[in-house]
């Protein structure tokens, strides 16, 4: 069975197109407009072991905000897309990821029940040029919103902010990648659904 979810979003804002194969091997082809995030989604792919595609062109003359918002808007909706009624997935997945001096934990709940829990203070307003830090929490609620999961994001240490959110990227693909794994035939829930 085949585990893709594609998406192609337009607002007067952006032009977004994802692709996501659950089942890769990290084969990564991003390009959005904003270095420093093209770096992220390319861990997120990389370190999830997803093949991830987002192709973005967004109003970054303004800032990076609708191009990182609309891409976890559609990259939410593309995972829900590739696990479908997430049969047989193993539901639950966690990870602790060190980035030099920057640590982070993260736990993921394919529930289908929306909630992020962030727990990542950082120490600067703007990463490189354009990039504002605010930028990843208000990313993982997009993220979070339409892939319809449970996220829990806490960073335990990190002096520099780029190591800090390289850690909070991996941590959610490694545990992404452990919640995706088809472990079973059944759904996970007591509930027989996971909606």
């Amino acid at each position: 069975m085949s585990r893709v979810g594609r998406v192609e979003r337009a607002t007067k804002e952006t032009t977004i197109e994802v692709v996501i194969d659950l089942d890769g091997q990290g084969t990564t082809d991003v390009a959005t407009g904003v270095p420093f995030f093209d770096h992220m989604l390319d861990q997120l792919g990389r370190h999830g072991r997803l093949d991830l595609t987002v192709k973005a062109d967004g109003d970054t003359e303004i800032d990076a905000h609708h191009t990182v918002e609309d891409a976890g808007i559609a990259i939410g909706q593309a995972l829900a897309e590739a696990w479908g009624d997430r049969t047989g997935v193993e539901r639950f997945g966690d990870a602790t990821v060190p980035i030099d001096e920057a640590l982070t934990r993260v736990a993921i709940d394919l529930s289908g029940r929306p909630y992020l829990v962030w727990d990542c203070e950082v120490p600067i307003d703007v990463i490189g040029t354009n990039f504002e830090t605010s930028l990843v929490k208000h990313f993982f609620e997009a993220v979070v919103a339409n892939a319809r999961i449970t996220l829990h994001v806490h960073n335990l240490s990190g002096d520099n902010t780029h190591h800090t959110f390289e850690s909070v990227f991996k941590a959610v693909a490694v545990a992404l990648r452990r919640a995706v794994a088809v472990t079973g035939t059944g759904t996970p829930s007591t509930k027989g659904v996971l909606q």
